[in-house]
Order: structure tokens, then sequence, then C-alpha cells
């Protein structure tokens, strides 16, 4: 607005009595009003923040992630990993998850390696989580230690996770996290890698390792053990295992399959 219309649209008169000596004399007397040009400027500051504030209202309501896809979970549940994402301050608003998550993974889960959360559309959100490669646990005072491949204690935690086995038969007093168990022969942990892979193809759960001095396995499937004997032939053992299993339901004793070879696949089990 210019000054000379501000100045006419704010100009009032008002009627002023002047008094002499002689008589007194009735005049208009013109003075401009701030008061009215302050209301017209309020009033277009209010009428701008009540346009924001349903603008954003608005936004909020319809970028409101209501589809969640989550992929690779194990040792979480979907439920989980989507409360674990959106734990924060509008954590359900794929505006708010896109700014956050944008060129950067959630790494501080335990049991995960990372998370990446992407935007598909305005109500819906794909989590791909990637877990921490874990081959076994042991029992070391009452909680549970997991390790990878390298037998480095990766998480340690008062939960077991379904698909990794409890390793037992292993010596060592002591360990320090991410640092590997102290065990006089590592290359162990190397066989406990190719067992879980093995068990995993063939959809084997086992309930626990053992391992002797020797370096003997044995697997445990409830009130079943299984004598695996050394690593040779391990994949064969494992294919046979497979077919066999069913047939021990309900049992309860020792199978032994440390001596199979190609040429002799007679397996002796015995009731305890």
């Amino acid at each position: 607005m210019s000054k000379k219309n501000k100045d006419t649209k704010n100009k009032v008169s008002k009627k002023k009595t002047v008094k002499t000596a002689d008589s007194e004399t009735v005049k208009d007397e013109e003075y401009y009003d701030d008061s009215i040009y302050r209301l017209k400027r309020l009033l277009i500051i209010e009428g701008i923040v009540f346009a924001l504030v349903v603008t954003v209202y608005i936004v909020l309501l319809s970028f409101t992630v209501t589809n969640v896809y989550v992929e690779g979970n194990q040792h979480y549940d979907a439920a989980e990993i989507r409360r674990i994402v959106e734990n924060s301050w509008y954590g359900d608003n794929s505006i708010f998850l896109f700014l956050k998550y944008r060129g950067r993974s959630i790494t501080d889960v335990p049991f995960i390696e990372k998370m990446d959360v992407d935007v598909v559309d305005r109500n819906t959100i794909r989590i791909t989580v990637y877990e921490k490669k874990l081959a076994g646990y042991v029992d070391y005072l009452g909680c549970y230690e997991y390790f990878d491949k390298d037998g480095i204690v990766v998480e340690s935690s008062n939960v077991k996770t379904e698909g990794v086995p409890l390793v037992t038969g292993l010596t060592f007093d002591h360990f320090i996290m991410y640092e590997p168990l102290p065990v006089q022969d590592d290359s162990v942990f190397q066989i406990i890698l190719n067992i879980t892979n093995l068990l995993n193809k063939y959809n084997i759960n086992t309930d626990k390792i053992y391992f002797d001095k020797n370096k003997k396995i044995t697997l445990y499937f409830g009130e079943v053990r299984v004598g695996l004997g050394t690593e040779a032939l391990l994949e064969e053992k494992i294919q046979r295992l497979d077919a066999i299993l069913p047939q021990l339901a309900g049992k309860t004793g020792y199978l032994e399959m440390g001596s199979y070879d190609k040429g002799n696949e007679n397996f002796t089990f015995t009731n305890d």
C-alpha cells in the first residue's frame, strides 16, 4: 500500500472547539488513526497463519503411513520392526520418514546389521532388514552369547533366536564382546557355520550342536541324539538325516551316522 493510499484511508476528522478571547469556534481537525492499519495487518497475518496450519494438517493426514512391508527379518517380527522405525515424532508420516532416513540406514538395533527405509508412496513404506549372520550361540553364566562365522561374539541377550543353534563342548573361561571366543581350535567355527547352512538348506531345526574333544559332532533333536562323527561327507549325512528324522518322531535314543560313506548307508538307532 502506498503512503498516499495509506494516508487517505486512515485519515479521519473530528470536531474541535477553539476558544478565543471574544468567542468560541467549532472547526474540523484531521488526523491519522494507525489502529485501523494495525488491525488490518493483524487480520492478514492471522489469515496466513490459519492457512498454513490447515495446509500442514491436511499434509499430515494425507501422508500418514498405512502400509508397511518388511523384508529380511527373522529375529524381530514385522510389528516390532515397524515400531523401531516409527518410534519418533510423527514417525508414521511418510514425509518425515523420508527426510529422516534419506541417505542413511538404521544401525543401532541388536542382531541387526542395518535397516533401510524406502518411501514407496505417500501411504506406503518398505523396510529392508539385514540381520547379522549368526553361526550359533553359547550359554555363558545364564546369558546367550551369539557369535558369527569367525567366532566373534556379536550380541549378548537373554532371548533365544529361532534358527540359531546352541553350541556346547567349546571350552573357554571368558569372552569379550566383538572379539573371537577364546577356544583352543578356532577352526570349529567354520564347521559350525557349515552345519548351520546345511541344516537351513534342508529345513532341519536342531536344538543343540555338541563337539567332543576330537571335534566329533552330535546333533540334538528333542530326545533324539544323532552322531555325525567328523565333518567328512557332512552334506551327504545331513541330506540322509532329512529323510530319517520323521521316522524318529516320538522316540528316545541315539542314531549313529558317523560311519557313513557312499558305500555304507546302514545306520544304527539305539533306544535309551
